[in-house]
């Protein structure tokens, strides 16, 4: 039978993100400069942003028209001022941004191999807001390991 190893260090910091209001701010750099400075070779990173109306995913990061197109789909697959939503206390993007958020997650786990998030060739880590006007959003990176 094997047996559960216990993480052998934890750390967690926090950072801002100052959105220019919709749209993609990449995050990838500190990210990895928080899992390196964490001193964990090997582990998980879990980032998590404590808001309902924007999102953390890992996307394309060489070509920036994959992130036009994913913000054109949302539009057109939940688009702003939709009668259908009730909950409008923010404006006609209330409602569909936290749509938005629920769909694409507030939270992600990576693996960590020698200190370094493990993404791949292309990948990119990226906060996503999903409100028309800037905002202050909070990000927090848990690293666990050894």
């Amino acid at each position: 039978m094997n047996r559960a190893t216990p993480a052998g260090h934890v750390a967690q910091n926090s950072f801002t993100v100052h959105s220019r209001g919709r749209g993609f701010s990449e995050i990838t750099s500190k990210v990895a400069e928080l899992v390196s400075s964490s001193s964990v070779q090997t582990g998980i990173a879990h980032i998590f942003t404590s808001h309902t109306s924007c999102s953390l995913l890992i996307s394309e990061n060489a070509d920036p028209a994959v992130r036009t197109d994913l913000e054109r789909w949302f539009a057109r697959a939940v688009p702003d001022g939709d009668r259908i939503f009730e909950h409008d206390a923010e404006g006609a993007d209330d409602m569909p941004a936290h749509v938005r958020a629920i769909l694409t997650g507030v939270s992600l786990t990576i693996p960590v191999h020698g200190g370094k998030p493990q993404l791949g060739t292309w990948q990119g880590i990226y906060l996503w807001e999903h409100r028309v006007d800037p905002h202050q959003r909070k990000v927090t990176v848990t690293v666990f390991g050894h």
